[in-house]
């Protein structure tokens, strides 16, 4: 019975694999793996396998989430044929701050940096803020996807100011660590994957030169057709004022969410709110300059929503997923095979492929970090190793599988953001994501000797 507990992820790769289709990949697995906790019985594991997507709307955070990736869409639409993208281009390209492949690619990778207080608000406001650039230059959409991808889950790991040190600190908490905020932020230079893969975006980005299938897929890139705003005289205002609302509002409400400390506020809420605001801006500018009515806008918005929908759908079945191989036991299952008697200077890189694989294989970093790092904690205190050391190699291994997963919802986000096809987009970071693991795995080793 152990043993298919992995099942359901091994499907879903298989079938991601054969037949470059995420959604029955994702739907199998789920059916999979509510077949196995209903012993092959059909009928029941139907019903729960209905019973579980419905259960996701039950968390709050889900449901914001999901909120958020359809009103996503209706602000992308607005901001997109309103021409204010194409203006702030034109007046990065006049003022020669983007006149390069090489500086619009490190500008991408910098802004992705700054916004380190939401992955998401990270990924969606640089692949909004790079299409266009990217296209005067005839760069790819999928060169885009890796730039935002590897950029924005890496440096939510190590710079902590963000939901994610907030979660990961909740977790630390129980074990009798003397400083659990001295552990975690210890862990920051220790995570090699995090680094590397900062070293390598930004390495790529200076140079210009993509490697692997990045490389084939850019040299046969035909270029996107250049679309004509509808107002030539449009504004940058049209597209700096909604997306400034958006991050500015979700800092804010971050603050008020969490009482006065932004790392205690609420992600999920605040993001969510904050696209409401800026979708308002975006309208009450329109509306004001007698642009479009009403229903035009409307229009585009849910328009901009449909465009969305299959990435709604994608992270509403990882969502049931996750919460069905959870009750099925498939991570603390990996997790146990890491357990075994290992050498200490081996226990690091075998945590870190273990969350690498639970992560991969789920399609969640929060997940495999809920699941290992109430495991790794205690090997550390037992062995003697450094607690900060099986920290980062959980999260640096979190993130590497997110990285590499077909069905993790960063990557989906990061590839409708770019407007890049998924899969090319797993296709393409894969190689680079496994070159930063292989990289990180002999610093994981020096590092416990």
């Amino acid at each position: 019975m152990d043993w298919l507990t992995i099942l359901p992820p091994v499907l879903a790769v298989i079938i991601t694999i054969r037949f470059r289709q995420v959604v029955p990949a994702l739907l199998a697995a789920l059916v999979s793996s509510e077949c196995i906790q209903a012993s092959f019985d059909l009928l029941p594991a139907l019903t729960n396998t209905f019973n579980r997507l419905i259960g996701v709307f039950a968390s709050t955070s889900n449901t914001e989430i999901l909120l958020f990736s359809l009103l996503m869409g209706a602000l992308l639409a607005l901001v997109r044929n309103s021409g204010g993208v194409n203006a702030f281009v034109d007046f990065l390209l006049a003022r020669n701050i983007a006149r390069t492949p090489r500086s619009t690619g490190l500008l991408t990778s910098g802004l992705g940096m700054v916004i380190f207080i939401e992955s998401y608000l990270s990924v969606l406001t640089s692949g909004i803020f790079g299409q266009h650039l990217f296209d005067r230059y005839h760069m790819s959409r999928a060169r885009l996807a890796y730039i935002i991808d590897s950029t924005c889950s890496p440096v939510s790991v190590l710079i902590l100011l963000n939901s994610w040190g907030a979660y990961i600190l909740g977790l630390l908490d129980g074990y009798g660590l003397e400083n659990p905020l001295g552990v975690m932020l210890a862990s920051i230079p220790l995570n090699a994957y995090a680094i590397i893969t900062l070293v390598i975006v930004f390495t790529t980005g200076w140079s210009g030169r993509t490697l692997f299938a990045l490389a084939s897929h850019e040299s046969d890139y035909p270029g996107m057709p250049t679309v004509k705003s509808p107002y030539p005289s449009s504004k940058a205002g049209f597209f700096l004022i909604p997306i400034g609302t958006l991050i500015a509002s979700f800092i804010v409400l971050m603050v008020i969410s969490g009482k006065g400390n932004l790392i205690n506020g609420s992600g999920s809420k605040s993001i969510l709110y904050g696209v409401m605001l800026a979708i308002m801006v975006a309208f009450y500018q329109q509306l004001r300059q007698k642009r479009k009515s009403i229903k035009s806008l409307l229009q585009e918005s849910c328009g901009g929503m449909r465009e969305l929908l299959p990435a709604v759908v994608i992270i509403l079945l990882a969502f049931a997923l996750g919460a069905s191989m959870q009750t099925l036991g498939t991570g603390p299952f990996i997790a146990g095979l890491i357990s075994r008697a290992l050498p200490l200077w081996m226990i690091a890189p075998v945590v870190f492929i273990a969350a690498g694989i639970m992560s991969f294989t789920t399609g969640t970093s929060w997940g495999t970090f809920g699941i290992l790092v109430p495991v790794a904690i205690p090997i550390a205190l037992d062995s003697g190793l450094s607690p900060a050391l099986l920290l980062s190699a959980v999260l640096g291994g979190g993130v590497f599988g997110d990285h590499c997963s077909p069905i993790s919802d960063s990557t989906v986000l990061a590839s409708l953001a770019a407007g890049c096809d998924h899969l090319e987009h797993v296709r393409t970071q894969l190689p680079y994501a496994l070159l930063a693991g292989a990289l990180s795995f002999p610093c994981l080793i020096f590092f416990s000797l």
